[in-house]
């Protein structure tokens, strides 16, 4: 489905130079993930940060190739990457970062009208307050906030962005992940999304709306988002804030999941190394959500956190473990059942408070069934005596892990973090094996 995309996120910080991208691209492909996703790598600022740029139409110098034609510019450089990963079968998405800029940006001499200023006159620094504690402020000093709202020049800076974007479609990029979309308004991003796809009508939007209020994202309704990221991430199996979230957000966009991301703690690092808990997530995040996201490494259990200033190829891990069939064929899943590709209704129909946890979920005819064992170190036996009549009837299949048709009880011990999902609805009943 257009609004479902499976994406490998590839951060540029831990390959370098970006003739080391294609083959993570081929990988990516081989796990049947539809999208590559990698971070800026646009000309960098005094910090250094991905997310603190200084030049749109320069590359960053770490990703520069190791070897190029003689006369070739960043952008012919850019163009040969993006025809090379194209061609393993995936498409790219880039981050579209509209709401700042880096400190020291060209922008900020040339157009100063574009940024907002603080008491002093100069440029204003971004900065959030901890929902926490409210005495806590961080405040991204390398980074100049710009004025999309009331800029005196906000025409000019909107054609800019229009521009941009128009720019990077005709490079190849058919995919948006817009960085802090709440924050920029729904106007803005209406124009930028329709100048993307003036050049390819079939562009992604995907806004990043982490900490988003309901009513933030009720702003972006009508802009042309086709996805926005969901905060499952962090749910606990347990408590009900995650389910009421997702059943307020459902109606207004398709949701992306993910059991970490370049902002989060790596999980194996926080798990120290359940490959079954890595499972776990994965297959959750596949199931809760039409869209997943996975970050590079996450199929091999990397500890490492990837850090937007930091990071580099010496951080490169080797494999704690290799979860890559299992990977591969929940997204099999994902191709096969529009449930798995949908924004359905999740509920729990049991175990919030207990070991093992039960969801639904509904999706036109389909309905799938999801049992967790939320214990990370001990088996727990399950015995579900009509799941046919759960499901609402009809032929019920075990599809993760693989068990053909189930009729009756259904009892078994779950291992540790173990899921299994049964699936009831118009064929097909099973999805094809993955090759």
């Amino acid at each position: 489905m257009r609004n479902a995309p499976r994406i490998y996120n590839l951060f540029p910080r831990l390959l370098g130079p970006m003739d080391r991208w294609v083959e993570w691209c081929r990988h990516a492909a081989s796990l049947l993930f539809d999208w590559v996703y990698i971070n800026p790598f646009h000309y960098p600022g005094f910090s250094g940060s991905l997310y603190a740029i200084k030049d749109y139409q320069k590359l960053n110098p770490l990703f520069l190739p190791e070897a190029r034609p003689a006369g070739e510019d960043d952008l012919g450089s850019l163009r040969a990457f993006v025809g090379a990963a194209r061609d393993t079968g995936v498409r790219l998405m880039m981050d579209l970062v509209i709401n700042h800029t880096a400190k020291d940006s060209e922008l900020v001499r040339a157009r100063p009208d574009w940024f907002l200023r603080d008491p002093d006159g100069g440029v204003k620094s971004p900065s959030a307050i901890d929902p926490a504690d409210a005495r806590r402020v961080t405040v991204w000093g390398d980074l100049g906030e710009v004025d999309n709202h009331g800029s005196s020049d906000r025409e000019n800076l909107w054609r800019f962005w229009e521009r941009l974007v128009e720019d990077y479609a005709r490079l190849g990029f058919e995919g948006f992940r817009c960085d802090a979309a709440y924050q920029v308004p729904a106007a803005l991003w209406s124009r930028v999304i329709a100048a993307a796809r003036r050049v390819n009508p079939d562009c992604l939007f995907f806004a990043e709306t982490l900490g988003c209020r309901l009513e933030d994202i009720v702003a972006l309704q009508g802009a042309g988002f086709d996805c926005i990221a969901s905060s499952s991430k962090w749910w606990n199996f347990s408590d009900a804030w995650c389910l009421e979230q997702h059943s307020q957000f459902r109606s207004l966009a398709p949701s992306v999941s993910f059991p970490e991301t370049h902002d989060t703690a790596r999980l194996a690092a926080e798990t120290g190394g359940l490959a079954p808990v890595q499972v776990q997530r994965y297959a959750f995040a596949a199931m809760f959500s039409a869209g997943i996201l996975m970050p590079i490494g996450y199929e091999y259990g990397f500890r490492r956190k990837l850090d937007v200033v930091r990071t580099s190829p010496a951080d490169m891990e080797e494999p704690s473990f290799d979860i890559r069939p299992a990977v591969r064929e929940i997204n099999v899943l994902k191709q096969t059942f529009p449930i798995l590709s949908s924004e359905g209704l999740v509920e729990a129909l049991w175990g919030l408070d207990g070991p093992v946890l039960c969801l639904r979920k509904s999706w036109g005819d389909e309905r799938l069934l999801a049992v967790i064992n939320k214990d990370w170190r001990e088996p727990r036996h399950v015995a579900i005596g009509a799941i046919a009549a759960l499901l609402g009837g009809g032929p019920v299949a075990q599809i993760w892990p693989r068990g053909g048709r189930v009729e009756g009880l259904w009892e078994r011990t779950l291992g540790p973090a173990e899921v299994v999902m049964f699936r009831a609805g118009s064929a097909p009943v099973s999805a094809p094996a993955a090759d």
